[in-house]
C-alpha cells in the first residue's frame, strides 16, 4: 500500500477538523471535487463558499453535484477571484471559517493557459488565514511541474515558512525524490499565541 496522495491527505486533514454545520471555503472550485467533499462534510446546516474565475468551472461544479446527487442549497458558487473572497463572506462569519481548500494550477480539461497567479494566490491565502477560526485549517495543493507553477509554488512556500509559529502551524507533505510532483502546504491556526499544543 502506497502513501496517501497529496489530494487524499488534504481531504484527511480537513475531515478531521470540519463538523456538520461549519462554514468552509473552496478557493478554487475547478472541477468541483473539493466543493462536493466540503458540502457533504458540513451538511445542509453548514455553508460552502466556492470561488473560480472561469464559468466552465462553475458549470463543471454544478454538474459534479448532479452526478453525485448531492445537495447544494447550502453552496454558494461565486464567479470571482479567490483574492476577493473576504468581500463575499458575510462579516458575521469572519473569524469563524473552519477550513479553506486551495487546489492551484489550471482547470483540468480547461484552458491550460489560464492558471492561478502568484499575486492573487498570496492575497487569497492571507485573507483565508484572517477568516479562519482558531484550529481552522488551510490546505493548498501546489503544482511546481507546469510553467508558472514553479514560481507560484516557491512564493507560497516562502510565505508560509515566514509565518509566526506562535500563531500558525505549517506542514509540508511532499515526495522528496519527485521535485516536480504536486505537494501540499497545510496551515492550522492556533487557539492563541501561547497555545503550544498540536
Amino acid at each position: 500500500m502506497g502513501f496517501t496522495s497529496v489530494l487524499g491527505y488534504a481531504h484527511q486533514l480537513v475531515r478531521e477538523r470540519v463538523q456538520p454545520g461549519d462554514r468552509v471555503i473552496d478557493a478554487t472550485i475547478g472541477n468541483g471535487h473539493d466543493t462536493v467533499f466540503l458540502a457533504e462534510l458540513v451538511g445542509t446546516r453548514g455553508a460552502v463558499y466556492g470561488f473560480d474565475i472561469q464559468e466552465a468551472a462553475v458549470a463543471g461544479t454544478i454538474a459534479a453535484f448532479e452526478r453525485r446527487q448531492a445537495a447544494r442549497d447550502h453552496v454558494s458558487l461565486i464567479l470571482d477571484s479567490h483574492a476577493n473572497m473576504a468581500a463575499h463572506i458575510p462579516a458575521s462569519e469572519h473569524g469563524k471559517i473552519a477550513a479553506v481548500m486551495f487546489n492551484l494550477g489550471f482547470l483540468p480539461g480547461g484552458d491550460p493557459s489560464v492558471i492561478t497567479e502568484t499575486a492573487s494566490t498570496l492575497a487569497a491565502l492571507r485573507q483565508a488565514l484572517s477568516l479562519l477560526r482558531p484550529r481552522g485549517i488551510i490546505t493548498a495543493v501546489l503544482y511546481p511541474g507546469h510553467p508558472g507553477g514553479d514560481v507560484e509554488t516557491k512564493h507560497v512556500e516562502t510565505w508560509a515558512a515566514g509565518l509566526s509559529p506562535a500563531e500558525v502551524q505549517v506542514l509540508l507533505y511532499r515526495f522528496a525524490n519527485k521535485p516536480q510532483a504536486p505537494y501540499l502546504v497545510a496551515l492550522e491556526k492556533r487557539n492563541h499565541p501561547h497555545d503550544s499544543s498540536s
